[in-house]
């Protein structure tokens, strides 16, 4: 076997041969340790490569024994799929593909379900109407919660992906609020005539929006609409035994089913 090599990956260290590096040529570790392209190094004198450390562990597996091992809780996939791509081992870029096909299946049968909940609040502000006149002024607000629980952890990405949070003049996916791979909750507000761009963020209140379309939710019927359809075009259908209908014509309780 060849000497061993340090490697440092984003931070983490690593100590594996030469000749598993480069046992695929053609990947880009093949092609910096075989010196097509200039290795850089860290203080220790390490291999230096600024990439994710903790995923490439599954990377550099795959270079000892061809298989892609994942624990059956991984919830990384999106950034795996970043990182093979960097390195560029093609067989692992199929394996992968091969993984997630397999995932997807397993996750064809699954459960939708979403609790609804709406109160009205009093928001107060001040408004500038002169360059040294302020007056107090109040107005109601719609504050909305969604309780969504799903038994496909693929589904709630679909979901994070389409959802955004409108917050101090910026747009933010909802998926970076997405701790609990099976539970997402969701707060947002309405906006309100007259209410101050800048209040929204000194008071801490998201509105939410759809893309693509930059389409704001400003009530729970679009909000309902808009989850169907991303729903139903993964495959989800009502389930016509739950909910009681009053519950679902009341935008209370959603719950959609899939089958294989």
């Amino acid at each position: 076997m060849s000497e061993p090599i340090t490697l440092n990956v984003g931070g983490k260290l690593y100590t594996t041969s030469l000749s598993t590096l480069t046992s695929f040529p053609d990947s880009m570790l093949g092609a910096m340790f075989s010196g097509k392209i200039p290795t850089k190094k860290d203080s220790q004198g390490n291999c230096f490569i600024d990439r994710d450390g903790k995923i490439f562990r599954y990377i550099l597996n795959f270079l000892r024994t061809s298989h892609l091992d994942l624990p059956e809780d991984f919830q990384e996939m999106g950034l795996l799929r970043r990182e093979v791509d960097f390195y560029q081992i093609q067989p692992l870029i199929e394996a992968l593909q091969e993984k997630e096909v397999e995932l997807s299946k397993a996750e064809k049968n699954a459960m939708l379900n979403i609790s609804l909940d709406q109160k009205t609040q009093t928001v107060h502000f001040t408004v500038r109407e002169a360059p040294q006149i302020y007056s107090l002024s109040s107005s109601n607000m719609e504050v909305f919660s969604a309780h969504i629980f799903s038994t496909s952890c693929l589904f709630l990405k679909l979901l994070g992906s389409k959802l955004y949070y409108c917050f101090n003049g910026n747009l933010s996916s909802i998926s970076s609020y997405l701790q609990d791979p099976n539970h997402l909750t969701l707060d947002w507000v309405a906006s309100v005539d007259g209410l101050p761009e800048e209040e929204y963020t000194k008071q801490n209140l998201k509105r939410l929006w759809v893309v693509p379309g930059n389409k704001q939710i400003n009530s729970f019927q679009v909000f309902v609409e808009e989850v169907l359809k991303i729903a139903m075009s993964d495959g989800f259908c009502i389930d016509s035994s739950h909910p009681h209908t009053s519950d679902f014509m009341n935008n209370k309780i959603i719950r959609l089913i899939r089958y294989k």
